[in-house]
């Protein structure tokens, strides 16, 4: 990392980015304390902020596989910025849902150039890519004690100072792309050989993702509002379980990437889901202040396999690196947005405790699947460079 301040630069935009994915959950509480949202409706508003990126992250990441389009590195920052600045300031419930959604779609455009671009930066090395996904979780951690300091000052009118993280990551921007055009002129590390596609591990590898992302959206969405349920009706106790949980993600990253130096990526991803299965049993049914080494275990298992499954999406699609990019960060991790109403839906009729139970099913489902994956080799063109 010292070695390679592009590498730096990305990490930090990464987590300038990721503030806004963090800050939909963030946003809930104060969704439901001002404006008596439902379960049902404040589920509906995370859905909004995933589905359009569930559609345009492949599509950005097949555009990126046809033309470079490092531009859309600061123009999508500062889309997804906007987004979540303009979602308080309007009491409308549509409006709301537009204003994510537009977030969602920044976010979106951000990630398969960027995963395109850290790689390269990092030459291939799981480890770099760690760094990289260590940016986003960082962002993810931040955001709820961000909003909660922006928010409870004056309410959600005050969420345009929210658009002060996408200046700096458009910032920051500028020197990565200015380096990337540099290699690019002496053609040296701007491109990945292409070797044979599997496409039937990336199906595979793609299940296991929407496993991982069902457990990760419903447990962002809804563990702020059910530690203060569990903890006596305490707003800092939610928020610092949402905080817990995205700074697990942090150092179960770091983490990840560093294992797979060692041992190989399946090998790693797949006991990382096994013991991640009995963690968010823990989270759900151990009662008391537990709850929190329980999402801090979790997180840190959720996140373990995280940049591992990009790379390891980009070795089985190699000559659509872009398209794999886009799927295994964007479409399959949106359609745990999908799963959140339910999630809600359930609640409102049962208890929340009871609807966050079938949780603990999903990692043990990922496990399945990456028993049955194959570990690929790291493109040539990647190795040693």
């Amino acid at each position: 990392m010292r070695r390679n301040p592009s590498l730096i630069l990305l990490s930090i935009g990464h987590a300038c980015v990721d503030v806004y994915q963090g800050a939909v959950a963030s946003l809930v509480p104060f969704f439901v304390a001002e404006r008596a949202y439902s379960y049902a409706a404040v589920s509906g508003i995370v859905l909004a902020a995933s589905l359009l990126s569930s559609v345009a992250q492949p599509v950005f990441g097949a555009l990126t596989d046809r033309w470079a389009m490092p531009w859309l590195l600061p123009s999508s920052t500062l889309l997804g910025g906007l987004g979540i600045a303009l979602s308080g300031v309007s009491g409308s419930y549509a409006l709301t849902l537009v204003f994510v959604a537009v977030s969602g779609v920044g976010v979106a455009a951000y990630h398969p150039e960027s995963a395109r671009v850290a790689r390269l930066a990092g030459r291939g090395s799981h480890s770099a890519m760690g760094w990289f996904s260590l940016g986003g979780n960082l962002g993810f951690a931040v955001a709820p004690l961000v909003v909660t300091a922006v928010v409870s000052l004056g309410g959600l009118r005050l969420t345009p100072l929210l658009v002060l993280p996408a200046l700096v990551g458009t910032a920051l921007c500028v020197p990565v792309l200015r380096a990337l055009e540099r290699r690019r002129s002496a053609g040296t590390g701007t491109t990945m050989a292409a070797g044979p596609d599997d496409r039937a591990s990336f199906a595979k590898l793609s299940l296991a993702v929407v496993c991982r992302s069902i457990v990760f959206i419903g447990l962002s969405t809804f563990i702020s509002l059910y530690a203060t349920e569990r903890m006596g009706g305490s707003r800092a106790a939610g928020t610092a379980a949402l905080f817990v949980l995205y700074l697990g993600g942090a150092a179960g990253s770091v983490l990840g990437g560093a294992l797979a130096d060692r041992w190989d990526r399946v090998t790693v991803a797949r006991w990382s889901y096994l013991l991640t299965s009995g963690s968010v049993a823990g989270l759900v049914l151990v009662p008391g202040p537990a709850l929190y080494l329980f999402v801090a275990l979790t997180s840190a298992g959720l996140y373990v396999p995280f940049s591992l499954q990009v790379t390891l999406a980009q070795d089985y699609l190699p000559s659509r690196v872009g398209t794999a990019s886009g799927v295994t960060l964007g479409l399959t991790v949106s359609i745990g947005g999908l799963v959140a109403p339910l999630i809600g839906s359930i609640a409102d009729a049962t208890s929340l405790q009871t609807a966050l139970v079938p949780l603990a099913l999903m990692p043990a489902l990922s496990w399945l699947l990456f028993r049955t994956l194959p570990e690929p080799a790291v493109p040539a063109s990647l190795r040693g460079s």
